[in-house]
């Protein structure tokens, strides 16, 4: 979440980054709100102190009277610093709440756009950053889409998913099975090369977990959710992998920390269906490997075009055409300050498809995780994350079977058969 002192600091500019998400000004008077709460905040906090700090000089003077023998007066201030408690405490509860509130108001609002972004109400306006350049795959005649290549192949089964537990859970088979797990391998093997530490975390968690990362309260809808225990099946290894690091105070040639890690994501992905998701194009559980940095606030812009360049490395050597977008603030998800999209060209569908988010949070995770570094001064600092898909494997699949579909079979690239065992699916 946003910095109260950095809305008091510099609310001009926050603001305009909330008109790039398109909000009101209607909605922009949260940020009045939220100033005029941490003042009844801070104005609570000063009383209390002060009156801590009266009961603390009471306190003395009552010993020292009672060294002296004067117990009258003694007592009499006994009662004078009773009678604070009752107030401490009612002051106490008073912050508390003030301190509660503030929170849900903060918790409310989204991440301020970086100054790049442009404007925009949706993906219609994202901007092509990298348009790809090459030729796209030839196809031979009656080229099939993925799903129709899933049954004649034996790749994968949709209805099989239904039976066992509904819409939007295939179930992979043979090659279609080993073609997964050869992606999973290579992602992670590159991963591990380009100087990540695998994790492999849990595929639960708790509320305290989803919150630090921006999927509470943004993100219910999407998540699946287990009430009696309270737990939330993670969309994404981002939020436990980012979590890890939740509450530590890292010393800053610690920086940068770099971690990755493969795991099933599950989403709700209610109301999205339709003809443009049909397949493997948009499902309720899917394989990815995430790539997630801890970084030195000066140095985060410049690595997250790092991150840029390992997803690029890896379509190249898949052999994928593909696009970046710098998505627009309308389009750019509520956690983030800036975010890049990867989208990959699907030969039979004729479309691209999106891939890989790449998105640089700045410190909005990390103040609600109260992930702090200590820089070289000593002073306690709120570190950078980012993150990005390398890579969600569903539609990673669709394209593969769909551009490398020939008479003979489908290919699988150069770079990927030692991880298959095989060239060939046919």
């Amino acid at each position: 979440m946003l910095q109260v002192k950095v809305i008091r600091e510099e609310k001009r500019r926050i603001a305009n980054g909330l008109r790039k998400r398109n909000w009101t000004a209607k909605q922009i008077r949260i940020l009045d709100q939220i100033l005029e709460k941490d003042d009844q905040r801070r104005a609570t906090q000063k009383a209390l102190d002060d009156m801590l700090a009266e009961n603390n000089r009471l306190s003395k003077q009552i010993g020292q009277l009672m060294g002296q023998g004067k117990k009258a007066e003694a007592e009499a201030m006994k009662a004078q610093v009773s009678a604070m408690k009752e107030e401490t405490k009612q002051l106490e509860e008073q912050f508390n709440t003030l301190k509660t509130e503030l929170e849900e108001l903060l918790y409310n609002v989204p991440n301020c756009p970086h100054k790049s972004v442009p404007k925009g109400s949706g993906e219609e306006d994202n901007k092509v950053f990298k348009a790809w350049d090459g030729p796209l795959p030839a196809l031979p005649e009656n080229a099939l889409p993925h799903w129709d290549l899933a049954k004649k192949y034996q790749l994968f089964d949709f209805e099989l998913g239904v039976k066992l537990t509904g819409a939007g859970f295939p179930v992979y088979r043979g090659k279609g099975a080993k073609l997964q797990r050869a992606l999973v391998a290579f992602f992670l093997d590159h991963a591990i090369k380009a100087g990540f530490e695998e994790v492999l975390p849990p595929l639960l968690v708790n509320e305290d977990t989803a919150r630090g990362t921006g999927q509470l309260p943004d993100k219910e809808a999407q998540m699946y959710t287990f009430e009696k225990d309270n737990l939330y099946l993670i969309p994404t290894a981002e939020v436990p992998v980012t979590n890890i690091l939740r509450g530590e105070i890292l010393q800053e040639d610690q920086l940068p920390v770099k971690m990755t890690a493969y795991t099933p994501c599950f989403r709700r992905e209610a109301g999205a269906w339709g003809a443009h998701v049909r397949g493997l194009n948009r499902v309720h559980q899917f394989d990815k490997v995430e790539i997630v940095q801890v970084e030195h606030p000066d140095r985060s812009y410049k690595t997250l075009q790092q991150m840029l360049g390992h997803v690029s490395r890896l379509l190249k050597k898949l052999e994928l055409p593909y696009r970046i977008l710098l998505l627009c603030g309308g389009d750019t998800g509520f956690a983030s300050a800036k975010t890049f999209d990867f989208e990959v060209w699907s030969g039979a569908q004729q479309r691209w498809l999106e891939v890989s988010s790449v998105s640089n949070f700045e410190t909005f995770q990390s103040n609600r995780m109260q992930l702090r570094y200590r820089d070289a001064d000593g002073k306690i600092q709120l570190a950078h994350t980012l993150n990005g898909s390398a890579l969600a494997l569903a539609r990673i699949v669709a394209a593969l079977l769909e551009n490398n579909q020939t008479p003979e079979g489908i290919t699988i690239p150069k770079a990927l058969q030692k991880y298959t065992g095989f060239k060939i699916i046919d």
